[in-house]
């Protein structure tokens, strides 16, 4: 199996396990992905997804070139990798827990999340210029990152460090290899801990001006928001402050 997926503490992580070839993106991790990400979707007991690579030295190092070049791959299909907001729907927040290399593909899956964890180690690089491939997936990246820096990302191939990504913004918060797993499963326990309505609302709202004018987001932001006000948990959150008490999310 060269994905694993299991859930901690309401957190799931989805691994790429093939560190023998640093996680390259075969057919057989691309279906393991795809029946991931569609996994914990439908699974309610899992509220945050990590998605990682196995061993230490590559998160994923990209597109398997050898399986490419035996295929003759020319443009990849609008299904050849899940990407979350684009072409498969993931209403709860995925975290990247980047271990090490995290080059054109894997460049592509950690840009995806919503958040990004990186061990002091790793490195991230749109490659493709290097080897004569395309990266339209890349779009976003000027979203993320200044735009010059996202031309430079782009036109040199060459990768950048995870202190220099954390500095970009590309990454939230940079730790030791031996801390990356922790860490990234405290934070998805954080986020597991507050009312799943307000989490869902929260990650539709940040991708509202990178689709929308501002006065449109402003008014779509409304529309998110208004069922979050209304529902049950929006008075459980007062009602458990005044009792001094955890709350007891619903979801509804």
């Amino acid at each position: 199996m060269t994905v694993r997926y299991e859930v901690d503490s309401g957190v799931a992580w989805l691994t790429i396990d093939r560190p023998e070839a640093r996680n390259a993106l075969s057919k057989e991790v691309r279906d393991g992905l795809w029946d991931g990400f569609r996994g914990f979707v439908a699974d309610d007991d899992a509220k945050v997804l990590v998605l990682t690579g196995a061993g230490d030295k590559a998160f994923c190092a990209g597109g398997d070139l050898k399986e490419m070049a035996e295929t003759a791959l020319e443009i990849p299909p609008p299904d050849f990798l899940p990407q979350p907001g684009r072409n498969i729907d993931v209403p709860k927040p995925t975290i990247a827990a980047v271990n090490g290399v995290a080059f054109a593909g894997g460049f592509l899956l950690a840009q995806n999340c919503d958040l990004c964890v990186a061990a002091d180690t790793a490195r991230f690089a749109i490659s493709e210029a290097k080897v004569g491939r395309g990266a339209p997936w890349a779009a976003p990246l000027p979203w993320l990152v200044p735009p010059r820096v996202a031309m430079q990302i782009l036109l040199t191939g060459d990768p950048i460090s995870a202190a220099r990504a954390h500095q970009l913004g590309l990454v939230n918060e940079v730790v030791p290899l031996a801390e990356l797993r922790q860490a990234a499963q405290t934070l998805g326990e954080r986020i597991a801990a507050n009312a799943p309505l307000s989490v869902a609302a929260a990650k539709r709202t940040v991708r509202l001006v990178a689709e929308h004018p501002l006065a449109a987001a402003y008014e779509l932001a409304e529309e998110i928001w208004a069922p979050v006000y209304r529902s049950a948990d929006a008075q459980e959150g007062p009602a458990a402050f005044r009792e001094k008490r955890p709350p007891v999310w619903k979801g509804r």
